[in-house]
C-alpha cells in the first residue's frame, strides 16, 4: 500500500459529528462515575455501552465501516472521556493500541478480519507485565508447541489493563518455537483463562488492571504476530494516552470544583466577599486550575498531531521521514509527559485552597482527582522521561522506542552473595 490509497488509511473526519453519537454515552458515563468511586465497582455497563455505540472502531477507516478518525481526534474523544470518568479511558489505552498496529499492519498485509471484528464491538486488552523474580528483559509467558504440533501458551500476568472487559488479549511472549518475543492475540473466550480483579492502587481502582492466568490455552500461528513488527510509535501512543487521561482528569476537577464553589453558603470572616463565588482569591485559584487543564488539553493534542504524523509516514516508503516522524512523536509525548503530570497534580491539589476542610469528606471523593492523576502519571517514571529529554536535546542520543522492567540481576547476585 503506498500513501496514494487514502481511501484505506484514517486520516480525519468531522470531529463533531462522531463526538455527537457519543457525547449521551459519556453523559451517562459521568453521572455513575462518583457512585463507582465510592464502591469500587467495575465500569463494565459503561464499556458496554461504547461497545455497541462503536467506539472502539473510531479509528478504522470508513471503507471498512469505521469512522477514520485521525489520531488528534481519537485522543480528543479520549479527553471528553475521561472528563467523564478516567478509568474507563485506561481500560480502553490497550485496545487503542492494538488497533493502531493492525492499522499500520494493513500496509503489507489485509487486516479485514480485524477491522471486522473491532466494528462489530470487539475489544482487546493488555497484558505484557510480569511480577515477581523476573529478570529485566526476560519473560515467563510462553508459546510452546506440545506432542499434537499444536501451539499454547502459559503464563501469569499483572496489570492487565481492561482485559477483565475484553475479547481479546494483547498478550506479551517468548514464542519458543522462534526464539522470538511475540504478541499472541489470545480470545478472553478460551479455556484456560483465569482474569481478576485484585489491583489495589489508591488511584484508577476501576481500571480491572488485575492478575491474568493462561494455562495451557490453544493459540493459532495467525495469531501470533512478532514483536519487532509492532507500530513503530507505540511507546509515544501509550504515553499520549496517558496526556489525555490527565487532561480529562483537569477538566473534571476544574468542573467538580467550580460547582462547589458556586453552591458554596459559608464564607470566613476574614475573606473578601459576601459570596464565596464573589471572593476574588477564590475565583483566582478556579482561573489558575482552568488554565492548567486548557494547557494540559493544548500539549496532548499537540503530541497527538506527532503520532498522526508518524501514522502517515509508516505508507510513504521514505525511511529517512519515517525515522524523523517516529523521533517528533517520541519526543513530543516525552515532553508533554513531564509538563502535563506537573501541571495536573498542581493543579489537584491547589483546588482544596478554593474550598474549606469539609471538602475531605469522603461523601465527595474530592480527592479522586489527584489519586488518580498520581496514579496516571507514575507511569513511565517522569525522572527518567527527563533526562531522555535532556541527553536528546545536549548529544541527540537515540529515544528509546522500547524499554522494559524487570528485576536487576544486580539484586540476583546479592541474594546468591548474602
Amino acid at each position: 500500500m503506498t500513501i496514494q490509497n487514502k481511501q484505506n488509511l484514517s486520516l480525519g473526519t468531522n470531529y463533531e459529528q462522531v463526538a455527537g453519537k457519543f457525547r449521551p454515552i459519556f453523559q451517562r458515563i459521568a453521572e455513575g462515575a462518583l457512585a463507582r468511586e465510592k464502591n469500587r465497582e467495575l465500569p463494565r455497563e459503561p464499556i458496554q455501552w461504547l461497545k455497541e455505540a462503536g467506539f472502539g472502531a473510531v479509528r478504522v477507516p470508513t471503507a471498512f465501516g469505521g469512522d477514520s478518525v485521525s489520531q488528534k481526534q481519537l485522543f480528543q474523544l479520549l479527553i471528553e472521556l475521561a472528563k467523564a470518568d478516567s478509568n474507563v479511558v485506561q481500560a480502553l489505552r490497550g485496545h487503542f493500541a492494538f488497533v493502531e498496529d493492525r492499522l499500520n499492519a494493513h500496509k503489507t498485509e489485509d487486516q479485514s478480519l480485524w477491522f471486522q471484528r473491532f466494528v462489530e464491538g470487539d475489544l482487546v486488552g493488555n497484558a505484557w507485565t510480569e511480577i515477581g523474580k523476573v529478570e529485566i528483559g526476560d519473560v515467563v509467558t510462553r508459546v510452546t508447541e506440545n506432542a499434537q504440533g499444536h501451539l499454547t501458551v502459559n503464563g501469569r500476568k499483572y496489570y492487565s489493563t481492561g482485559t477483565i472487559f475484553a475479547d481479546w488479549i494483547d498478550l506479551f511472549a517468548l514464542d519458543e518455537t522462534t526464539n522470538q518475543h511475540v504478541i499472541a492475540a489470545v480470545s478472553t473466550h478460551a479455556s484456560g483463562i483465569k482474569i481478576s480483579d485484585d489491583w489495589d492502587g489508591f488511584g484508577q481502582k476501576t481500571t480491572g488492571s488485575g492478575t491474568l492466568v493462561i494455562e495451557n490455552v490453544p493459540v493459532s500461528r495467525e495469531y501470533i504476530l512478532p514483536f519487532d513488527q509492532r507500530f513503530k510509535y507505540q511507546t509515544a501512543f501509550y504515553q499520549v494516552v496517558h496526556l489525555a487521561t490527565l487532561a480529562g482528569i483537569a477538566q473534571s476537577a476544574v468542573a467538580a470544583f467550580s460547582d462547589e464553589v458556586r453552591k458554596r453558603t459559608r464564607i470566613y470572616s476574614h475573606g473578601n466577599a459576601e459570596l464565596v463565588r464573589d471572593d476574588a482569591q477564590i475565583l483566582q485559584v478556579i482561573g489558575k486550575a482552568s488554565a492548567q487543564a486548557y494547557a494540559s488539553e493544548s500539549i496532548a493534542l499537540r503530541a497527538a498531531e506527532a503520532l498522526d504524523g508518524a501514522y502517515l509516514s509508516h505508507f510513504q516508503n521514505d525511511q529517512l521521514l519515517d525515522q524523523k516522524a517516529n523521533d517528533l512523536a517520541e519526543l513530543e509525548s516525552s515532553q508533554g509527559q513531564v509538563v502535563i503530570s506537573e501541571l495536573v497534580l498542581n493543579l489537584t491539589t491547589e483546588l482544596f485552597n478554593a474550598l474549606g476542610a469539609s471538602a475531605s469528606t469522603t461523601e465527595k471523593q474530592l480527592d479522586r482527582f489527584w489519586r488518580n492523576a498520581r496514579v496516571v502519571s507514575s507511569h513511565n517514571p517522569l525522572i527518567y522521561k527527563q533526562k531522555v529529554i535532556g541527553d536528546w536535546e545536549i548529544n541527540k542520543a537515540p529515544l528509546p522506542y522500547v524499554w522494559q522492567i524487570g528485576n536487576s540481576p544486580a539484586a540476583k547476585q546479592q541474594e546468591i552473595a548474602a
